[in-house]
């Protein structure tokens, strides 16, 4: 199947924030607990305090990390207003993309965060995936959100938008293969004999049977069914 199948709004959204969460997802996501906290008193300076503990929560509610700059301003209020931090102190975290990178890796490593290729995470989702498209004919987009929210719930990090979308289209790809192989061994050798026939064109005539059977009758009706 084609691997292209996403919208233009769905790539622009994923793995990033579409709009300011509800209040619901900032309680839920951002949020410090005590584990959070005691983590979090471990850097020094308040706008490290700060990064961390945005970043902290980011990868909680999208699944990968990014810039802060990239994250809303009442992200950063609600997180500043636990931590007692003025929020524009988040603009000196931004000035040292290593510490960023180093506080990345520290979170990933205490809070249990798994790369996308890490086994035993990497086979389980191409199991979900293939049971959710073997038992529906869910659409592939559909079948990406799912697979994202799949991910953040697992702590396993998002992957680049193409990886994940060409992991869907081949798992797809397999189960339509798989129920073409079983379809096509049900029949008996006189059914085959009899599905041929239906593609064959009579000589004298322009259309097979299987063409007559595909057009509805004209009118609807007992005789209009049974007509040759």
């Amino acid at each position: 199947m084609p691997v292209d199948f996403l919208s233009d709004e769905q790539k622009n959204r994923y793995g990033r924030f579409a709009g300011d969460p509800c209040p619901m997802q900032l309680a839920r996501c951002f949020h410090l607990d005590d584990a959070d906290r005691a983590l979090i008193d471990q850097r020094r300076r308040e706008h490290n305090r700060l990064g961390f503990a945005v970043q902290l929560g980011t990868v909680r509610f999208l699944g990968t990390f990014l810039h802060t700059g990239d994250v809303p301003k009442i992200v950063v209020d609600y997180v500043a207003r636990q931590l007692d931090i003025r929020p524009s102190l988040l603009r000196h975290y931004a000035e040292r993309p290593i510490t960023q990178h180093e506080h990345a890796d520290l979170i990933r490593e205490v809070c249990g965060y798994q790369s996308f290729n890490t086994q035993p995470g990497h086979f389980r989702l191409v199991r979900w995936l293939f049971a959710r498209s073997w038992v529906s004919s869910e659409r592939p987009s559909l079948l990406f959100d799912a697979a994202t929210s799949w991910l953040v719930e697992r702590k396993i990090l998002l992957p680049g938008v193409t990886t994940l979308s060409r992991l869907i289209a081949r798992v797809r790809d397999r189960a339509a293969a798989r129920a073409f192989r079983i379809l096509g061994g049900a029949p008996t050798m006189a059914q085959r004999g009899q599905l041929e026939q239906l593609l064959t064109i009579p000589k004298g005539d322009r259309h097979s049977h299987l063409d007559r059977l595909r057009q509805g009758p004209r009118r609807v009706s007992g005789p209009a069914w049974l007509a040759p």
